[in-house]
């Protein structure tokens, strides 16, 4: 896994899938655009490189932090949200819903 991530140029966080797991969803809508733009940058530039059968040249993955977390302060903060309000008896902030 850490050679993968480093070749493609991804943060280990860029692999949470927002559209499977509610939380993480809010956690992405929480996060500044700045970041949320840069993962989106990276996911991009993962799939054009993976298109290409290419990876990054080694002094570029070298330099690379792809454990270094963006998003799991903001995913553990929403987390403590929703039991606090199961705790309480309140209504969930989001449901998920079948189409």
């Amino acid at each position: 896994m850490r050679k993968d991530v480093h070749q493609s140029r991804l943060r280990y966080d860029d692999l949470y899938d927002q559209y499977e797991d509610l939380d993480i969803k809010e956690a992405m809508r929480r996060l500044p655009r700045e970041i949320v733009d840069a993962r989106n940058q990276r996911l991009k530039r993962a799939m054009d490189l993976s298109m290409k059968h290419e990876y990054l040249p080694a002094d570029l993955q070298a330099r690379q932090t792809p454990f270094r977390s963006y998003l799991q302060d903001m995913l553990a903060l929403v987390k403590r949200e929703k039991a606090e309000r199961e705790a309480l008896g309140a209504l969930p902030l989001y449901q998920r819903s079948i189409p």
